[in-house]
């Protein structure tokens, strides 16, 4: 047990205040180890009042991203989940592998509060700074073809979509394949690996791995993503906001999931295409080209008209959107600037 967790301890075993004399005593440490402790503890969440020769005492859990808070959040259709709340973690995704490896039942759920190795796609990293997001893996061990695997992110993307409306009031949308956007700034990020049974041909199991800007870190977002991320919230969050983000998002998540086969989430999908309308710049092989996108059909496969008049349809990997230019135009969009 560390110091903070021997503080939180003993602040949870007392429900009056208790001084930074006995519990430094108590746990044969300083009292400025204890005054450190009960920062981290308020930056986690927790409400604790600090009164002049009395204490400390526990006002309130609710704001602390804990199992208990998100359960309490949970609809029937993801009770079966098991959640860890872990502090530090090179990534969520690289967690849930190693228990998938070790043989851990579907619906186990790793979220941490700071990812070192946060992943993304095509090897990029995801930035994962403390308390400003959300940041959750979830162990899956479907019964798909490797081909049909893409449908856990699009159902996972339209998930996510939904939860942060229902938090923030606000309708978010969904660039081709995997990201979600609010404002015109990316605000998410989603990731799923797999590991393939030979034998069968199927998936041995699926790590989603879900990230989620809840607001800006302190000094803002670093500068190779400072042009195109986001937060859902602009200014502090409603206290317990993650705890019920992570439900709503499982909850919606499950609910598709269950039903996959019938992708009862591509109607939601299409409909929050971010892309669609858009004249953008792409990249396939050692060539570039423009072309319109008309759309996502119920494959989520990306429906282009090419300069030519000519209409194409893209799986995922099969082509990629130049990143500056697609940039150029989301900041034109916000600033209405007249191209």
């Amino acid at each position: 047990m560390n110091v903070k967790e021997g503080v939180l301890q003993l602040l949870q075993e007392n429900p009056g205040p208790v001084s930074g004399e006995e519990i430094a005593e108590k746990l044969g440490i300083c009292r400025n180890s204890v005054w450190k402790a009960v920062g981290k503890l308020r930056q986690a969440g927790y409400v604790i009042e600090a009164s002049t020769n009395k204490g400390y005492r526990l006002v309130s859990e609710s704001a602390v991203l804990s199992g208990e808070n998100i359960r309490r959040h949970l609809g029937p259709q993801a009770q079966g989940v098991a959640i860890q709340i872990r502090d530090t973690v090179t990534s969520t995704n690289t967690v849930v592998k190693e228990l998938a490896e070790q043989g851990g039942r579907e619906g186990m759920v790793v979220i941490a509060e700071h990812q070192v190795q946060g992943k993304g796609r095509l090897g990029r990293s995801f930035y994962s700074p403390r308390t400003s997001g959300l940041y959750m893996s979830i162990l899956l061990r479907p019964s798909l073809s490797p081909e049909k695997s893409l449908s856990i992110t699009t159902a996972a993307a339209v998930a996510t979509a939904q939860a942060i409306d229902r938090v923030t009031g606000e309708l978010a949308k969904i660039k081709w394949v995997n990201d979600v956007y609010l404002r015109d700034r990316k605000v998410c990020g989603i990731l799923t690996e797999a590991s393939l049974d030979f034998e069968s041909g199927g998936l041995n199991y699926a790590v989603l791995g879900i990230g989620v800007n809840i607001q800006e870190p302190p000094g803002g977002f670093p500068g190779e993503v400072r042009e195109i991320a986001g937060a859902i919230f602009q200014k502090k969050p409603p206290a317990g906001t993650r705890s019920r983000l992570a439900a709503e998002i499982l909850n919606h998540f499950f609910d598709y999931y269950h039903q996959l086969p019938q992708r009862t989430f591509m109607t939601e999908y299409r409909l929050r295409s971010l892309l669609t309308g858009m004249d953008i710049t792409f990249r396939q092989g050692g060539s570039t080209w423009d072309g319109r996108v008309l759309g996502v059909d119920e494959e989520a496969r990306l429906v282009v008209r090419l300069e030519d008049g000519k209409e194409k349809r893209f799986s995922a990997g099969e082509v990629a959107i130049i990143k500056k230019d697609f940039i150029e135009k989301l900041r034109t969009k916000r600033e209405g600037v007249t191209p």
